[in-house]
Parts: structure tokens; sequence; C-alpha cells
């Protein structure tokens, strides 16, 4: 007979189980704090009944360990200072969603050389986390493959569905066990209702196939995740962080009965794609805000150490320290600003 499966399969390897990676690397009493604590503030902050704004702020993606590392030794040090007026959250971002092609990120090629040496990604990243959270900085990212949860979700401060899977009925199923807030971010042509419905998704319970902490395929059952909200990013209608466009989330929200708080992307459309933007999108926001919009109740800053971005070559050597290889960054000088900018207005 003809075979009829397994026909575009190049091979397949067996990974490490999540219950053995965080036995090898297990949660440490200190970032334990970090996560609980953080998440109990971040869902004070959301449901609006902690005064502060909610800064998620740190690298498009994490490539180099070391780089990531002097960045949330940084942003923890200004975080103590700001902590009155803002609830920073470091952008730990490892899965990198791709309109073609183009790296992945660290955990799908922790090489930066198509070798996808998925195991060491997990292993790498889940250190990092550890690491972060025993600073006491609490972590975000973005989760992208479903199955990655099982061995780093538990590091993970705050979450979020981007704007390509936002629709996606995988990642609103995913959404509804994870264990932290998630943020939903509006379809990447601007449209609202997509992350609208994919928060009330998420909230109910579901049933669908994934797998346990032993590794085993399985049917995870869910109670649904109470603690979503909305990131305004933009789309290709253009940007739509502006007072008239946050009213009409925020009415949005309201007339699906959720609450009307959202987030604000200083990047990707909002910014026009051009990370020197990003700073004029945040200084509008905090205005709003101080001006005494509370729908804002946070926003996303893309920054790292060094401003703007490079490319991912074969020679790796070539790659300079602390700058960005996906989306352009604004610099650490510059963020370490805005970031005391804003406490500056929100605690008049």
């Amino acid at each position: 007979m003809q075979p009829t499966q397994q026909i575009h399969i190049r091979g397949t390897t067996p990974l490490i189980s999540p219950r053995d990676l965080l036995q090898q690397i297990p949660m440490s009493v200190a970032a334990n704090r970090t996560v609980v604590d953080g998440r109990a503030e971040l869902i004070r902050v959301l449901a609006g009944e902690d005064p502060r704004m909610l800064a998620v702020v740190g690298p498009c993606s994490i490539h180099d360990e070391d780089a990531a590392l002097e960045y949330a030794q940084k942003l923890q040090a200004v975080s103590e200072e700001i902590k009155s007026t803002t609830l920073v959250i470091m952008r730990v971002y490892f899965e990198k969603p791709r309109t073609v092609m183009g790296w992945k990120g660290l955990i799908n090629d922790p090489g930066l050389d198509g070798s996808f040496d998925i195991e060491t990604g997990l292993r790498r990243a889940r250190e990092l986390l550890l690491k972060i959270n025993e600073m006491g900085m609490p972590a975000a990212t973005e989760m992208l493959e479903p199955i990655t949860p099982q061995y780093v979700a538990d590091l993970v401060t705050w979450a979020a569905i981007g704007a390509r899977t936002t629709e996606s009925q995988t990642h609103r199923q995913m959404a509804s066990g994870l264990s932290m807030p998630v943020g939903y971010k509006n379809g990447t042509d601007g449209n609202l209702e997509i992350a609208i419905q994919a928060m009330q998704a998420a909230q109910s319970p579901h049933s669908f196939l994934g797998i346990d902490t032993d590794g085993r395929t399985c049917v995870i059952h869910t109670t649904g995740n109470p603690y979503g909200h909305l990131i305004l990013r933009g789309g290709r209608s253009g940007p739509n962080y502006d007072a008239q466009n946050v009213k009409a989330a925020a009415d949005a929200l309201s007339a699906a009965k959720l609450p009307p708080f959202l987030m604000v992307d200083c990047s990707h459309a909002n910014s026009d794609k051009d990370y020197t933007k990003q700073a004029a999108v945040w200084a509008d926001a905090v205005a709003q805000r101080a001006a005494g919009n509370r729908h804002i109740v946070g926003l996303m800053l893309e920054s790292n150490l060094v401003a703007g971005s490079q490319k991912l070559t074969a020679d790796l050597s070539q790659l300079k320290y602390g700058i960005s290889i996906t989306d352009g960054c604004i610099g650490w000088e510059q963020t370490e600003e805005l970031l005391r900018d804003a406490h500056a207005a929100l605690k008049r």
C-alpha cells in the first residue's frame, strides 16, 4: 500500500517532560514570592482596585541571556523607585510569531542557527525566568506554542495572546487554563471584536487536547480564566491609542459585559512600526491617564539596552551586545526617562 501519513515528516525528537524539567530547574522560594505577589498586584490593577499603572517593558525578544539579566537588574532598580505609581513587569519574550519566515525565538532556536534544539531552548528559558524572578522582577511573555506553558508558566506573572493568534480557538482554549492574567491584542487589521470575543471565550471552561506534566497526550479540562484584558496595538487602519479610540474600546468592552479597562501597546501599528515613535505614544497615553482616564490601566513598551535592531547573520560573532534581533527597541536611557516621566505625571 502507498503511505498516507507522515509523508512530509522528516523525523521526530523526544522531548523532556515538563515534570522532569521542573524538577531539574525547580521554583525557588524567592521566585515563587515574586510570581504570587506579582499576580495578586496585577489582578488588582487590572480590576481598577489598585490606582497604579501597569508597565510591561522590555526587549522585543530575548536572544542573549546575559543582556537580558543586565536589563532586568536596571529595570528592577527603577521599578523600586516608581512603585508607588507604577507596577513594572519585564517583557521576557521567547516565542516570536512570524508573518512568513524568520527566527522564531530562543525556545524554538536557541542556537540562532537553525538547529532547533527546543529542549535546550526550554531549559534556557526556564533558567532565565527563574533568575529574573529571583531578583524580584516579575516576568511577562507571549504564549504562542500551546505546549510551552507546561514548562515555564509557573514563572510568568502576565501573558499575552498576540494579534495573529487572538482569533485562534487553540489559543483561547489555552488561555482559559493559564494561571495568570492574559492580555489579548486586537487583530492586525485593528479589529477589536476578535480580542473581545477571545476574552469572553477564555473566561469559559473548555476541554481540549494537550499534554500533562508527564508529557502524555491527554484531554485538558479548564475552569476558565477570569483575568483577561484588551490590548490596543493599532492595525492596518492606523493607530488606536488616542482618547477617541480608547473611549470606543471601553464602550465596546462594557457592551460585552467586560470590565472597561485596557492596555496600550506603544509599538507595532500604534507607532507605525517605527520604534522611535514609541515615546510619543507613551506620552499621549500617560497624559490621558494623568488627566483622569482610568480606562487605560497599562502600557507596553519595546525596549532594550541599546536602541535599534540588527540583522541575524550566520556569523554570530558580529552580533552587537544589547541590541534586538527582531523588532527595533528604544534604548535603556530613554526607557528610564519615560518611566520616570510617567511616575512624575501620575503622582501629582
